[in-house]
């Protein structure tokens, strides 16, 4: 990758790789660190509860957003984030760079670790562009974690389903529309010809990859609507999903329950087992009045640009678009 990702190694054996996408107008490094800070039900945080986890956070190009007219940080240009279908042929470029980026990130990694035991996922815009990453790259990963987001070209992927086309008919739609190159597209699938540890996790499999979505209903920088939407859209092409939404946490995760869900769908995915501790704090935690969409079961602080013409801080903790 063009921009230097920052990692955080594993203590002991490794077992698994968390890549985790910051939001718009963040960078890697300071996320990592705050995102570290958000604790589980025990005071306790990620890192603490998976030691053996190596956790790979990407940083975006710096790239010149037309709204604002300035260069900001960012997966892709956008015109609003509350209505991310207005403009949206603005976010083809951006995308189209980063998805070729973080599939080349998953193929360096994939060479440490098998692909079903990586995790790939993001806030906001970073899960927006890693869930298009996964679905377009077409490579089944151990899970992916989305928080506070939504689903690009969603609308789009919607009216080509209700014709009843088969998932790779659209994918591959999308595909050409988005002008990604077969170079870009099969850096792993063709990898997976003659590395063992990639067979088998390509093309429609991805679907098969279990999903965990995460919002919260005071989230002013991305309406949960939107979350909703992404998570409608995913179980409509035969995607597992876990819903968790919260009453409230803002444009981050909520504390305590929201980590707590995490590391549960952590543990579902790659069956690393948490500290017995963790594990009993989680159970016994007072549920947080939330609905999950009946398909088995899904929350950036820093500051951002909102959707109204201006940057500005974010009244609560900060929040990444």
């Amino acid at each position: 990758m063009e921009n230097i990702a920052h990692i955080v190694a594993p203590r002991g054996d490794h077992t698994q790789t968390i890549i985790f996408l910051h939001g718009r107008d963040s960078i890697a490094s300071e996320f990592a660190e705050e995102f570290f800070e958000s604790q589980a039900s025990d005071d306790r945080t990620l890192p603490e509860i998976f030691p053996t986890t190596r956790w790979v956070f990407p940083t975006s190009k710096i790239r010149n957003s037309a709204r604002f007219e300035t260069p900001m940080s960012q997966w892709f240009d956008m015109w609003s984030v509350e209505n991310h279908l207005e403009k949206n042929e603005t976010q083809i470029e951006g995308l189209r760079e980063s998805v070729k980026e973080i599939l080349d990130l998953i193929r360096t990694e994939a060479v440490l670790i098998s692909p079903d035991r990586i995790i790939l996922g993001g806030i906001s815009q970073g899960c927006a562009t890693a869930i298009h990453t996964l679905l377009y790259g077409g490579i089944r990963l151990g899970g992916f974690i989305g928080l506070s987001s939504w689903l690009p070209f969603e609308a789009e992927i919607t009216t080509a389903m209700a014709d009843n086309l088969e998932w790779s008919v659209v994918r591959d739609g999308f595909r050409n529309r988005l002008h990604y190159s077969h170079e870009t597209l099969n850096t792993l699938t063709e990898q997976a010809e003659t590395t063992s540890v990639l067979s088998d996790l390509s093309s429609d499999f991805v679907l098969e990859t279990p999903v965990f979505l995460s919002h919260s209903w005071d989230d002013d920088v991305v309406p949960i609507g939107n979350g909703k939407k992404l998570c409608t859209t995913l179980e409509k092409l035969g995607m597992v999903v876990s819903w968790k939404q919260y009453k409230d946490g803002g444009h981050w995760v909520n504390e305590p329950r929201g980590v707590d869900d995490i590391v549960s769908f952590i543990h579902s995915c790659c069956r690393v087992q948490p500290d017995k501790e963790v594990i009993s704090n989680i159970t016994a935690s007072t549920p947080v009045p939330e609905q999950v969409v009946p398909k088995p079961a899904v929350s950036q602080r820093a500051t951002v640009a909102s959707s109204n013409p201006g940057l500005s801080p974010l009244p609560n903790s900060g929040s990444s678009m």
